[in-house]
């Protein structure tokens, strides 16, 4: 079973355990939050009080065990979830900022630990998908979950792995690759929605022959986006980043929780600028 609820991570501007952040009274009912504005996706934390259990190896199958990050609000009905995987020999630690980060902002997240460190992009496509299931099936937080708002996230050969889950099971809702390695270069069987994530200083993943051509393989009619990072590295993604954390928290909004109010941070699309080197997209989105 999994550990009982350890912590409760409270920041600045958060409620406390059990009050319930603003909701616009939008006829979307997966809206979640107060309306976004530039500040609150770039805080380091949003609206919600969030809760942290630790899920062990020796209870679960598939993956590795990880941790399990959620709004403890139960006043606002069910929360769209991401699973993100670390990359080649990683553990969870090196992806956990995003744990809390986006669950402040009205998702269950779950960082996961892989079987073994050295799993290559595949399995880890296989064990994003296990530990959806263990999610929304079995974990102690699977009724604040909604099983048909999922997304996944990965790192390096996670990021990769998150490619290969998008591609298996077509029913996600967002994908989330940051600075992704993986052999094979072209997806166009993907239909989930794809934010790609380069840096411009990658010479284990360089965006020319990973990043780039991942997206550029998704499908002409899909929603899509790539963001190349300007002055980061392969490992940008191991460390808070604003860039990621803003832009990640808008794609998985606006499509996970199809929440509209999203798209100005999307479309038009950004502007290079100190920390963006470059970014394509679809605009408009969803059309």
């Amino acid at each position: 079973m999994a550990a009982a609820c350890l912590t409760l991570l409270l920041a600045p501007g958060a409620q406390a355990a059990g009050s319930t952040p603003a909701i616009s009274a939008a006829a979307n009912p997966y809206e979640r939050g107060p309306a976004p504005t530039q500040s609150s996706i770039e805080a380091l934390r949003g609206s919600y009080a969030v809760g942290e259990t630790a899920v062990s190896s020796l209870a679960v199958s598939g993956f590795g065990g990880g941790t399990i990050y959620y709004p403890t609000s139960t006043s606002d009905g069910t929360f769209g979830a991401v699973v993100i995987s670390p990359g080649f020999t990683a553990y969870q630690s090196s992806v956990a900022w995003l744990g809390p980060r986006l669950a402040s902002q009205g998702f269950v997240v779950f960082t996961i630990d892989t079987l073994t460190t050295v799993d290559q992009p595949d399995s880890r496509g296989r064990q994003l998908l296990a530990a959806l299931d263990y999610l929304t099936q079995r974990s102690a937080v699977r009724g604040r979950v909604d099983a048909s708002r999922l997304g996944v996230m990965g790192h390096s050969m996670g990021g990769g792995g998150t490619l290969e889950a998008a591609k298996s099971r077509p029913s996600l809702k967002a994908a989330v690759p940051l600075t992704a390695w993986n052999t094979d270069k072209t997806w166009p069987e993907i239909t989930t929605p794809t934010l790609v994530i380069g840096a411009d200083g990658d010479t284990i993943a360089p965006v020319a022959t990973h990043s780039e051509p991942f997206y550029e393989s998704l499908p002409g009619s899909l929603d899509k986006a790539y963001l190349e990072l300007n002055g980061a590295t392969h490992f940008t993604p191991n460390s808070s980043n604003t860039t990621i954390a803003k832009y990640s928290l808008s794609w998985l909004k606006r499509f996970i929780d199809d929440d509209t109010r999203y798209d100005q941070f999307l479309c038009p699309l950004p502007r290079p600028s100190l920390t963006i080197d470059e970014y394509r997209g679809t605009c408009p989105l969803g059309s």
